[in-house]
């Protein structure tokens, strides 16, 4: 009796086939599943109340004029001293220091006049200020 001792070769797991279900139950998966839409969802929006109105704050609107002068809310102030321009704030709002100051500063207008207005605003108390601006399409006519 002769026994053959030569090498083994060791078995091999062939994975095509294993690869090969896994594709089929990936394409049945795909193909049964029901896609929900969760892209909707039930909102109940708040309803706005007519008779209710906002509290808005005081506008104060100063323009300031290419040669210097000062207008509160339309009334030309006779000084350019940053006292009368406090004193005029100070009456235009009432002692209300929520009111915000709008400045309509000229492009030609001199920076000490806007900071002037700014100083006074500080000295009546009113922190909050803006600056009004128009667009470019405007600004052209």
């Amino acid at each position: 009796m002769h026994f053959r001792h030569g090498s083994r070769d060791e078995p091999e797991i062939n994975l095509i086939p294993f690869i090969d279900v896994l594709l089929v139950v990936l394409i049945f998966l795909m193909l049964s599943t029901t896609y929900s839409k969760f892209t909707e969802m039930p909102l109940r929006l708040p309803v706005a109340d007519v008779d209710a109105q906002r509290d808005h704050p005081k506008e104060v609107i100063v323009a300031v004029s290419a040669d210097g002068r000062y207008s509160i809310n339309r009334n030309v102030l006779p000084d350019r001293s940053v006292e009368t321009v406090t004193a005029a704030l100070g009456a235009a709002t009432g002692g209300n220091r929520e009111a915000v100051v709008i400045i309509s500063a000229d492009a030609s207008a001199a920076h000490q006049s806007v900071i002037t207005v700014m100083e006074a605003a500080r000295r009546a108390g009113l922190m909050q200020i803006t600056f009004a601006t128009q667009s470019t399409a405007q600004a052209g006519r």
